[in-house]
């Protein structure tokens, strides 16, 4: 009896620790982390992807470069330019309220740009007056023509060289930058187009025609990053005035200018064939320094120099103009295939997605200019030595163009 006992003690003793055991593992279950949440889906588009990352780490689109309080400025306004354009592909309502947002952020009902100052007469200033224009298209709402007439004065009154080209900034005297055709003339034809029956397009084309004749290196096809007409500047040759290096960026903005402007200069006006072959001429020259990955350098023309290395937002820049040139039908159509392998490169080499399916792009130049202080002379070690920031905006915003363009 004393035996049948024990046997039955030991059997309820197991049959509680095995209970124990089971409830136990039942409760560590309970607690297991949820499953990684899909914030970005990764068989979207490559557009749609970059767009939603965007908006998921920044609810509003001040936000857009780290900000904290609103700012009119021309980093949003590339990438403000991809979400209309995305909007326009995808008739994705929450795209076009990005925009509007942004916009009637910084723009009150008298059409006053906050913390936007005139008499700086800097041309950055100008780009993001771009997306206004179907705003004020779709809602008749004067405040966003009396922004762009803001924005029209100031290229009315911007500081000029000699030559009767815009200064890049009141700051930096007689000095035309790659960056400022971009900043400035597409807005500046689409609102003289729309607005003043096209009498500043003789203006515009002036502009590039200045860049070309002082900016391009006949040996290699390619622009320095600046020119300063007076030669005054330390980074300025003392026979051409131009900075010492060709900088990817710089010919990425030009790149973009020039296909953009295209949109607005009509067939029939003399310059659009010499903006073409610019263009064509370009396309050329950068396409012979392009990596094998399909990337660009930081410093174009040295791939092979110690310290060099494949730079993001110039990429996305140079990815968008050749697949834009090509649909347009400005490029021929071989120009495709270096857009291709362009994006190619930077999906393989320079994007990274995370758990989440967020898409981050890396390798990007944060800044760099010409002159100021610190002082920036140009040098080969300047360009290669500023800092790198993932997701800046001058990537991003390229980049959504370049997809869009690509269809991918």
């Amino acid at each position: 009896m004393k035996i049948a006992i024990n046997v039955l003690t030991t059997a309820f003793v197991a049959m509680s620790l095995l209970s124990s055991c089971e409830e136990k593992a039942k409760k560590s279950n309970d607690t297991k982390p949820p499953a990684t949440t899909t914030l970005v889906d990764s068989t979207d588009k490559w557009s749609v992807r970059m767009a939603n990352s965007i908006m998921h780490r920044n609810e509003d689109a001040y936000q857009i470069d780290h900000r904290t309080v609103p700012k009119w400025d021309y980093v949003h306004g590339v990438v403000m330019l991809g979400f209309e354009k995305l909007y326009e592909k995808t008739k994705d309502q929450k795209y076009y309220d990005y925009v509007k947002g942004y916009a009637d952020t910084l723009i009150n009902d008298q059409g006053a740009i906050a913390t936007y100052k005139i008499e700086d007469y800097n041309i950055d200033m100008i780009n993001a007056g771009k997306i206004l224009f179907k705003l004020y298209e779709d809602t008749n709402d004067p405040k966003y023509k009396k922004a762009m007439d803001t924005l029209r004065l100031q290229l009315k009154n911007q500081p000029r060289t000699a030559s009767n080209g815009f200064w890049h900034k009141k700051r930096y005297p007689n000095q035309m930058w790659l960056d400022g055709l971009y900043m400035g003339a597409p807005f500046y034809a689409q609102y003289t187009v729309t607005f003043e029956q096209g009498k500043a397009l003789d203006d515009i084309a002036h502009q590039f025609a200045l860049i070309q004749k002082h900016a391009k290196d006949e040996e290699t096809g390619l622009l320095y990053h600046g020119w300063d007409e007076s030669k005054a500047m330390d980074w300025a040759d003392d026979t051409t005035g131009t900075s010492p290096n060709f900088w990817s960026r710089a010919l990425g903005w030009y790149a973009m200018a020039l296909v953009d402007v295209l949109d607005y200069i009509p067939n029939d006006h003399p310059s659009r064939p010499e903006i073409i072959t610019y263009l064509n001429e370009l396309a050329t020259a950068v396409v012979k320094v392009q990596d094998e990955t399909g990337l660009w350098y930081q410093v174009t023309n040295m791939g092979d120099r110690e310290g060099n290395y494949l730079e993001a937002s110039g990429t996305t820049m140079l990815v968008y103009s050749l697949a834009k040139g090509v649909n347009k039908g400005y490029l021929p159509a071989h120009f495709m295939k270096n857009a291709e392998l362009g994006f190619k490169g930077l999906t393989e080499h320079l994007i990274k997605v995370d758990e989440n399916g967020l898409i981050t792009i890396t390798q990007v130049c944060a800044v760099a200019g010409l002159g100021g202080n610190p002082y920036r002379d140009g040098s080969y070690e300047y360009y290669i030595n500023e800092r790198k920031k993932d997701n800046d905006p001058k990537a991003t915003g390229p980049f959504i163009l370049a997809a869009l363009e690509l269809d991918k």
